[in-house]
């Protein structure tokens, strides 16, 4: 009997956990979420933030709307970002496009990817990231729903710290974490596992006073102020990959446009330490280093020219954590030794041929960052 009345005073207790006025959350369909990168610190224009990209998958039989992006310290639960609306749209994107409904609606079986570049403000790098989603389905009466992920932890190692790619200058450093089709935004997936290796890499184009990056009509690839430039290596390492087979065209015209694995040209990555490999790429056909050589910093390793992919001749530059130019991943690094003289308003001036304005000049001289965005540098030699 004792027995019976206690199973009964048992189930009698669960019937009061599960009154109506103590109700849990309805179960309801969010994101598969995935954060490939951990959070990472970074320096641009000696402005301290945090840069890595969540990827949301909408596995629900109908559409679901991104609604706002809410990211906490760990600590202590202190808001360091919310993101919403426009400002939101701009810093997502859907694998393969997401057509005239915007990047934040998410049919069912579309991936999301959100680039979040949050600039700390002063205050201490957290040791870790809670990252909060509210939602909504779009069909009609469907339910806000919110989504906190576990704490991530933010990879907060030094940032290497390297030497100049190249002499003299001006050089403007190409790049801009909004375009949709820019380095950092384009996932390459070549051995079954997605990776953006351009991360936090920048095109560097030589340029005049008012912004001209050739004389004349630049038809011509010797007509562009940095074609031949000395490229030179931007820390103590052992070359790791070498390529020297492409033979640049004597016209922009001319230049073909190169399958997948050809788009590097030719290029060399340095091993630097740490796991890092420094990539250099559209090089001329006259590298200076092959695969072993041990090279020290501000040596010679080749020139600058156009062979691969590109519009006119540049050096792409970046950091990755394999020895592959697309199976890897994008690492951050620091510049030192580098005079920042103005900026371009926005990559269309750039673009559109458009004068650099001393005006938007930040930074200290000479102190160790990434540049910021189409930034235009000033390197030490001639």
């Amino acid at each position: 009997m004792r027995k019976r009345m206690a199973a009964w005073l048992a189930a009698g207790v669960l019937v009061l956990l599960q009154a109506p006025g103590a109700a849990q959350a309805p179960v309801r369909h969010s994101f598969d979420t995935q954060i490939p990168v951990p959070p990472t610190l970074v320096d641009v224009g000696g402005r301290p933030g945090i840069a890595h990209e969540l990827h949301l998958t909408n596995f629900a039989g109908g559409e679901i709307l991104i609604d706002r992006f809410v990211i906490l310290d760990a600590a202590d639960g202190s808001e360091i970002a919310s993101i919403e609306n426009e400002a939101l749209d701009k810093i997502s994107e859907q694998a393969g496009g997401a057509g005239e409904k915007g990047p934040r609606r998410v049919a069912p079986g579309r991936r999301a990817i959100v680039y979040l570049n949050i600039e700390l403000g002063g205050r201490p790098a957290p040791a870790a990231l809670i990252h909060r989603i509210d939602y909504h389905g779009t069909a009609a009466g469907a339910l806000p729903g919110q989504l906190t992920l576990p704490a991530v932890a933010v990879d907060r190692r030094p940032l290497p710290r390297l030497g100049p790619p190249l002499r003299g200058g001006p050089w403007a450093a190409i790049y801009d974490p909004r375009l949709e089709r820019g380095h950092r935004r384009v996932v390459y997936a070549v051995a079954g596992t997605g990776h953006i290796p351009g991360r936090f890499a920048v095109d560097w184009f030589k340029v005049d006073s008012q912004g001209r990056r050739a004389k004349g009509d630049g038809a011509r690839m010797d007509q562009h102020y940095g074609h031949g430039a000395e490229v030179l290596a931007v820390a103590d390492g052992i070359v790791a990959a070498a390529r020297n087979d492409m033979v640049e065209a004597e016209t922009l015209k001319d230049n073909p446009r190169p399958a997948l694995g050809d788009a590097t040209g030719n290029y060399i990555a340095i091993d630097i330490g740490g796991g890092r490999y420094a990539f250099y790429e559209h090089l001329r056909q006259d590298l200076k280093v092959r695969v072993g050589d041990k090279v020290r910093r501000g040596q010679l390793i080749g020139h600058l020219g156009l062979t691969g992919s590109g519009q006119s001749p540049h050096l792409h530059f970046h950091v990755a954590d394999r020895n592959s130019p697309l199976d890897a991943e994008g690492m951050p690094f620091v510049i030192s030794a580098m005079k920042v003289l103005g900026a371009y308003k926005s990559i269309q001036t750039f673009d559109e041929g458009g004068r650099w304005d001393p005006a938007f000049a930040e930074g200290k001289p000479g102190a160790a960052t990434l540049p910021s965005p189409n930034s235009i540098i000033q390197f030490p030699g001639k």
